[in-house]
């Protein structure tokens, strides 16, 4: 097997599955993968049967049933695209068609979803925001992506949230998804802007909404917390850097060219001292809301302590959920994390009295 679809399956496998493909759809993609060339268009492939049967649904009135097949092509389109930057037109053809997949969703999903923009800088940040049902106005949370996740992969996050009566905001910021903006280390901006979105959304309780973020939304959301203060009620960082700049070397291959493309370096070492913008060092102390890290110590791309220090230099009260078996961003140990991240969020979203 090609080494980079080997390093694919080791580093993420465990996320695919986790965020809602199926174990039989991951095993027909991936068992017979020669090489990485192969990867856009085997998901995008298994992807289109997900779209045909969304499209047939939607055609015979079965508006539930093509919601979540649509929903589905979406998840895998984005994988489909997820680190493949050896083709950035045919990533670019799985993107958009992940786009429109869960664009002709949304009306159908249980809650419904409604797509939001706000222009940012010369660029778009584009969400997704569902509201749990229930009278509200309702406490939300700003969910975050990493360097190579997109809106379109946290339903099942979504879910739990809304199960819990906390409305959601899934976003693409800068280097994400649809936003053509690259990277960068300081979140206070483009973090003011989705917030004030957020706030300005009809049944959304502004003075009730938290932060959540994985990966390297793990780094941003306590950035966007920092920043931001008081308006951020709590702050939940999965398997982020403190400095990323310091993890560079342990990286993969894939991870590392990844951060090249979407931070618009042209090279690995101008690439490299881009990941040393990202860093809360100076900026942790800053964090007012309460706030939890959660991480594995079997992460092998942010090593463990990494977390240590972000939980020890927060400003406020802060917690750390390290599960010792935890792979990068605990995909493999979805059931010890997930249920109780979105009990601590509702909890304090809860305690926060309405506007």
């Amino acid at each position: 097997m090609d080494e980079r679809v080997a390093s694919a399956i080791a580093h993420w496998g465990p996320r695919f599955t986790a965020n809602g493909v199926t174990v039989s759809d991951f095993e027909r993609v991936t068992r017979d993968l020669d090489t990485w060339d192969e990867w856009c268009a085997a998901w995008s492939s298994v992807a289109s049967e997900h779209e045909a049967l969304g499209r047939q649904a939607l055609a015979t009135g079965r508006h539930l049933s093509a919601g979540q097949h649509l929903a589905q092509a979406a998840l895998y389109f984005h994988f489909a695209k997820f680190v493949f930057v050896t083709d950035l037109d045919q990533a670019r053809r799985a993107h958009l068609r992940a786009v429109a997949c869960l664009d002709d969703a949304l009306p159908h999903l249980s809650p419904p979803g409604r797509r939001i923009e706000i222009d940012f800088e010369g660029g778009v940040l584009a969400g997704i925001l569902r509201l749990p049902f229930g009278p509200g106005p309702h406490p939300a949370v700003l969910m975050l992506s990493g360097l190579d996740s997109a809106k379109e992969e946290h339903r099942v996050v979504e879910r739990l949230f809304l199960e819990r009566g906390l409305a959601t905001f899934a976003v693409d910021g800068p280097g994400q998804g649809e936003c053509s903006l690259p990277i960068r280390g300081d979140w206070s901006l483009p973090g003011k802007a989705l917030l004030d979105a957020l706030a300005a959304s009809s049944g959304v309780d502004r003075s009730r909404i938290g932060v959540w973020g994985v990966s390297l939304g793990g780094y941003y959301a306590p950035r966007v917390a920092a920043a931001l203060g008081e308006r951020v009620a709590a702050c939940v960082a999965l398997a982020g850097p403190y400095d990323f700049g310091d993890c560079w070397s342990g990286l993969p291959l894939l991870t590392r060219e990844t951060f090249r493309v979407r931070a618009g370096a042209s090279n690995e070492e101008e690439a490299r001292r881009i990941a040393y913008t990202l860093t809360m060092e100076g900026i942790a102390p800053s964090i007012t809301a309460p706030l939890l890290v959660v991480f594995g110590r079997k992460d092998r791309l942010i090593p463990w302590r990494q977390a240590e220090r972000l939980a020890a230099t927060a400003g406020g009260d802060s917690e750390l959920l390290m599960l010792e078996e935890g792979n990068h961003g605990c995909a493999n140990l979805a059931p010890w994390h997930r249920p109780y991240t979105a009990d601590w969020l509702a909890q304090r979203l809860r305690s926060k009295g309405i506007s």
